[in-house]
Formats: structure tokens, sequence, C-alpha cells
């Protein structure tokens, strides 16, 4: 029986293996197929980002503290890294429509219960099952590029994901801070439910099979001498535990998550920030947000078009890293009165060169992380969700424990978030003894 399980190498994969068989099928991707990727990976996010302008709202209409309230943020993010530990190994088994369908038409019901919540701990429930469900279109999209790309191709390919699901976190809080000039909170969950069942009846339509039953994780055998557990929970478990025994994709998997706590910091924290200590109307910080949102975009596309290829994405990757500690340290500055008292245009400046350096950052993470195996793709993809999702699921309630009238803990968490990521680069990844693509950026085009 063929080996299923991931089978990371000691040094990253030779570029000149043999693609997988459905890489040529990658070349054929067409636009449409490419926007429903990054529609899968943007509409979770859109989730959270669209109700960003309103969670001061929230902490009022609801009579929550602001550090309960950012635990609806929290639930949704532990919920989408939970998820991603079931649906990735599922769609190894099953291959990748018919989870990404059931977890989608979950979303849906989830983001409509939403709406309705009577108060903050069922909306924090709701929220965790909206977060488990929309776990699916993350997971699933990474492990669909997997399956269609490799090397530099899929490096390039997420910055192009990094394109479209950027323009989410763009529009999402222009999209809110409208919605709350004609109605409250609960309308940006409607509008949510709307956008999630065009995306579902997208990926009905056009998103083909892209995993193969030859290429799937095989069920358990039955014999006389019972089940053979070929497949299912354990062989996920053991393919699970094969990738994390390689220190390379541990430390890329480690260095993406703790990068992620940073953005997730400011995620969380930047409502109360931007709204309550400066004074900013969610209108304004919504066009503050957008415009981070863009930064992010922009480097995201100079990764892809400029840099993979050209640059080793170690070398893209560390630059991306040492931009954010700078960036955060001139936060943690600025917030402790270092520079004396300093207005919003300061703090919008450091926040906007923090997010753009999370557009070469977190591709190369994720390619990196995924160019070490090519079995297990759902998997593969799991791991790197869960991590990012939970570390950031933790990063959130920390930067509400001063309250809503200091900037501090958000700069604290994304500095040492950023340093802990520089730190597991460094030490596990070791990238000045990195081999092949990893290295140089420039092999596997072809393949």
């Amino acid at each position: 029986m063929p080996e299923h399980a991931a089978t990371p190498a000691p040094e990253a994969e030779s570029a000149s293996t043999a693609a997988p068989p459905s890489t040529a099928a990658g070349r054929r991707t067409g636009p449409l197929v490419t926007l429903v990727l990054g529609g899968l990976t943007a509409t979770p996010p859109l989730a959270m980002d669209m109700y960003l302008p309103s969670l001061p709202e929230v902490t009022r209409s609801l009579h929550a503290p602001a550090a309960t309230v950012q635990l609806t943020l929290t639930a949704c993010l532990a919920g989408m890294a939970l998820g991603q530990l079931v649906v990735g190994p599922m769609s190894d088994r099953w291959g990748r429509r018919r989870p990404l369908l059931t977890g989608l038409a979950v979303y849906l019901v989830a983001t409509a219960l939403c709406a309705l919540a009577p108060d903050v701990e069922t909306l924090v429930a709701f929220r965790l099952a909206q977060g488990l469900a929309g776990a699916a279109g993350i997971v699933i999209a990474r492990a669909v590029v997997r399956d269609l790309y490799d090397g530099v191709a899929m490096a390039r390919f997420f910055s192009t994901l990094m394109l479209i699901s950027g323009v989410a976190p763009v529009v999402a809080p222009l999209i809110g801070g409208q919605i709350l000039r004609v109605t409250d909170w609960r309308g940006v969950f409607v509008v949510c439910t709307a956008v999630g069942a065009l995306l579902g009846a997208l990926v009905w339509l056009r998103l083909p099979e892209t995993l193969p039953p030859a290429r799937r994780v095989p069920p358990p055998e039955r014999g006389r001498e019972g089940v053979r557990h070929a497949g299912g929970v354990g062989q996920a478990l053991r393919s699970m535990r094969v990738l994390l025994a390689d220190l390379p994709f541990t430390g890329y998997m480690l260095a993406g998550g703790f990068a992620f706590a940073a953005l997730f910091a400011y995620i969380s924290a930047s409502p109360f920030v931007i709204q309550e200590i400066y004074g900013a109307s969610p209108q304004t910080f919504s066009l503050l947000f957008g415009l981070n949102s863009v930064g992010l975009v922009v480097a995201g596309q100079v990764n892809g078009k400029v840099l993979v290829g050209r640059v080793g994405l170690d070398h893209v990757l560390a630059t991306g890293l040492a931009v954010i500690v700078l960036a955060a340290t001139a936060l943690l500055l600025m917030s402790t009165g270092a520079f004396g008292t300093v207005g919003l245009a300061p703090v919008a400046a450091a926040l906007f060169v923090l997010m753009s350096a999370m557009g070469i950052t977190l591709p190369n993470a994720q390619s990196l992380a995924l160019l070490r195996t090519r079995h297990a793709a759902g998997s593969a993809s799991a791991l790197l969700g869960t991590a990012s999702f939970l570390i950031g699921a933790v990063a959130s309630p920390l930067v509400g424990v001063a309250g809503e009238h200091t900037a501090v803990p958000m700069a604290v968490v994304q500095l040492s978030g950023a340093l802990v990521a520089a730190a597991c680069f460094v030490g596990m990844c070791r990238p000045w003894n990195a081999r092949g693509y990893a290295r140089t950026g420039s092999e596997g085009d072809d393949n």
C-alpha cells in the first residue's frame, strides 16, 4: 500500500523531484477559481474585520466589559484553530469538496445566529461555532494550493491569494462603519451571512475537486484479523507527528504563528486604541484600517512579483520579521511616553509599517513550511492554521488586560510575538543552513 503520511526530509525537498500530478492543472486554474480560493481564506477574517468598528457599541449594547467582548474574537479564533485540526485531515481522506461544502453550510447558520444573540455569553458561543465551521475554507484553500502548485509557483500563488484575501480587510471595516450608520452591530452579521451564501454558491458551481482518489489517505481496511488502521484519525495523527518532528517545519509554523499573534493584537486592540484613546470615529478607524490593509496587500504583491524567485525565501522572511520587531518597538516607546505625547499620526504610521511587513512574512512562512511536505497537505495546512489561530486567540484577551485607555498591552504583545517568532525562525529553521529553493528562491518554478 502506498505511504500517504507526510514525509518531511531532513532538509527542504529538492525542487527537481517529481511535481504533484496536479501541477499542470494548477497552471490551468482560471481567475474565478483563484478568486474563490481567495474568498475562502478571506471570509472568516471578513466576519471579524467587518465586526471590528462595532466592538465599542457591542460593549454598550450587551452591557459587557471590553475584555469580555474581545472574547468574541478569541472564541472565533479558537474555533478556527480547532476546526482546522479536524477538517484538514478529513480533506486528506475524503477530498476537498465535501468537507468544504459542509463547513460552509454550518458557517452560514452560525453567522446568522450571531445576529440574534441576546447576551455576550451567547454571542461568544455562536462565534465559536462560526470559527469552527469557517476553518474549512481556510485550511482547504491552503491544501488546494499545495495540490495545484509547487516550489516558487506556490509561493507566488500565496502572494496572489494575499492580494485577493487582503481586499477583505480593506473593504470590511469600511462596510462595517457604513452599516453602523443605518443599523447596529447585528446588521453586520446579516451582511456576513449573505457574503457566505454567495461564496458557498461559487464553490458549489466552480471549484473542482483537486485531490484525486489515488492521492488520498486510504480508509481503514477490514480483514480476518479485524480493522487495520491505515487511515482515519490515527493516520492523521501520525502524519502530524511526523510533520512536527521535522524541526524546520515546526520552526516555520511557530514563526508564522507568533507573527500572526502580533497581527491579531493589532486587530483586537486597534478599535479601542484608535477610537477610545485617540477619539477617532468608527469611519476614521475604518479608513485607517483599510489603509493598513492596503500596505499588507502591496507588500504581498512585491513579494510575489519581485522578490520570490530572485531573493531567497528565508532572506525575505528574515527581513519581514526584523521590520515587525522594529515597528513594534516604536509602538511600545510611543505608548509608554518615551517620545512625549504623540498624536494619532505617528501611531498610525508605525501600525502601517507593521501591517505591511506582514505581507512578506506570513506567505513566505507558510510556503517554506508547506514545501517540506508533498503528502497530507490537509494535515500540514491544519497544523499551520491551528498554530496561528491558537496563538492569536491567546494574544487577543491580553491586549485588554489594562483596560481601554492604554495602548501599552497591545504594543507589548506585538513586540513579544515578533521576538518569539524571530527566535523560532533563527533557532529552529537555521536559515544559514538552508539548501535548494528555501535558500535561493530560484528553483522549482517549472515543477
